[in-house]
C-alpha cells in the first residue's frame, strides 16, 4: 500500500523544544541542568512529563501557570529559529510528490496560531486544542484519518514518542516513522512497537526520499537498514 498522507507530530519533530522547557525552568527558579535531569528521569520511569513540575512546586497546575505567564507576558512560544533545520525541505518534497502533508499533535490554540503563522508547506494543521482529543486517544487518530481521507494504511505517521505518537497510530493499522531526537526519542524503548515501524530516522533528512523509494518499490525500510547520522 503506497503513502498517500504523511502526518508529523510537533514537539521534537517539527519544533526544538529546548529554548521553552528552558523558560519553564527559569519560571520555575531552578537551573536548567537541573530541571533537564528530573524531566529525563520522569520520562525513564515511564511517568508523564508534567509530573517533572510536581518535584518543583507539589502544587503546580500547568493550565494555570501558563495563563500567569501570559499575564506576566512571559508566554510559552516558538518561532522560526526553534525549526529543526531539515523541517521545510522534508514538507515541500513531499508535497512535491503529491503526498498531503499534514501536522496533528498535542498542542495549545495559541501554538497551533504560531504554527500558522510559520506559513509551513502543509495541507493540514490540526492540534489536540482544536480537534477536542489528546493524544494518545483512538479519537485523535480516526480524527487525524479523517482529514487524510485516506484508509490508515495509505497514512504514514511520524513521532518522537512510542508511547503517544506510534504505538497507538500503529493499533489503528497507521504506518510509523519514528524520529531519534529530544527525550522521548532517545530514552523511550518498546522492542514490539519498533519492529513495527516502517522507519526509524534520526532526523527528517532521509524521510521524503525514504517515502518515495518505498512508494516506487514497496520496499520495508526497518531500523537496521537506514545508517544513523
Amino acid at each position: 500500500m503506497v503513502i498517500k498522507a504523511v502526518f508529523f507530530d510537533v514537539g521534537e519533530v517539527l519544533v526544538n523544544e529546548t529554548r521553552e522547557y528552558g523558560t519553564w525552568a527559569d519560571w520555575l527558579g531552578v537551573s536548567r541542568h537541573e530541571f533537564s535531569a528530573v524531566f529525563g528521569s520522569v520520562i525513564a520511569t515511564g511517568r508523564d512529563y508534567r509530573e517533572v513540575f510536581q518535584v518543583f512546586r507539589p502544587s503546580f497546575d500547568l493550565t494555570v501557570e501558563r495563563q500567569r505567564r501570559a499575564e506576566a507576558g512571559k508566554p510559552e512560544t516558538f518561532d522560526e529559529q526553534d525549526l529543526y533545520p531539515d523541517v521545510r525541505a522534508c514538507l515541500s518534497e513531499l508535497q512535491r510528490q503529491r503526498i498531503l502533508v499534514g501536522v496533528a499533535g498535542n498542542q495549545t490554540i495559541r501554538a497551533e496560531g504560531i504554527l500558522r503563522d510559520l506559513k509551513l508547506p502543509l495541507d493540514v494543521l490540526g492540534t489536540s486544542s482544536s480537534w477536542g482529543a489528546d493524544k494518545p486517544s483512538d479519537k485523535f487518530f480516526h480524527r487525524l484519518l479523517a482529514e487524510a481521507d485516506a484508509p490508515p494504511e495509505n497514512v504514514l505517521y511520524v513521532g518522537d514518542r512510542l508511547d503517544w505518537d506510534v504505538r497507538p497510530a500503529q493499533a489503528l493499522g497507521l504506518k510509523t516513522a519514528l524520529v531519534r531526537r529530544g527525550p522521548w526519542g532517545r530514552i523511550l524503548a518498546d522492542a514490539d512497537v519498533e519492529r513495527a515501524l516502517l522507519f526509524d530516522i534520526p532526523n527528517l533528512s532521509s524521510l521524503a526520499n525514504l517515502v518515495e523509494q518505498y512508494n516506487a518499490t514497496g520496499e520495508y525500510l526497518g531500523r537496521r537498514d537506514i545508517p544513523f547520522s
